[in-house]
């Protein structure tokens, strides 16, 4: 039953990082294609160059757009999942020790939150990279 439980909330942190992934993903190529189509337009009136040219750099900064935002959505899914794994584990097993020894419970609980600040801090530097990877590079 144990085995259950943990298999079934692995497998939940994994859909729910895949969504947020996703959700990146498809935010970004929204607000490339109408930006996009904001360049082609004041492009297409204000400079004399071939529909063909246009339309290949089109597809070049098109693709290499969208390979940053699955790998945006991917990295920030992963850290997410893992942020909540090891998250979800660290109160896990502070929950055992407290149990265990309640007069322990205040070095547990001050170790637990200093773990769990330093978990978090390494998603939000996913996050950051993932926002560096859609608008910088």
């Amino acid at each position: 039953m144990k085995i259950a439980k943990r298999v079934t909330g692995l497998i939940l942190a994994a859909l729910l990082a895949v969504l947020v992934g996703f959700a990146v993903v498809s935010a970004v190529q929204s607000f490339d294609s109408v930006s996009a189509s904001a360049e082609t337009s004041i492009v297409a009136t204000s400079s004399e160059s071939t529909p063909d040219d246009s339309a290949s750099s089109d597809e070049d900064s098109g693709s290499a757009t969208s390979g940053k935002a699955i790998a945006a959505g991917v990295a920030i899914g992963l850290a997410a999942l893992g942020g909540a794994i090891g998250m979800g584990l660290a109160i896990a097993k502070a929950s055992e020790g407290i149990s265990r020894q309640p007069e322990a419970s205040g070095n547990i609980r001050s170790t637990m939150m200093l773990g769990l600040v330093f978990i978090e801090t390494v998603v939000i530097y996913a996050l950051i990279v993932s926002v560096l990877l859609i608008f910088v590079l």
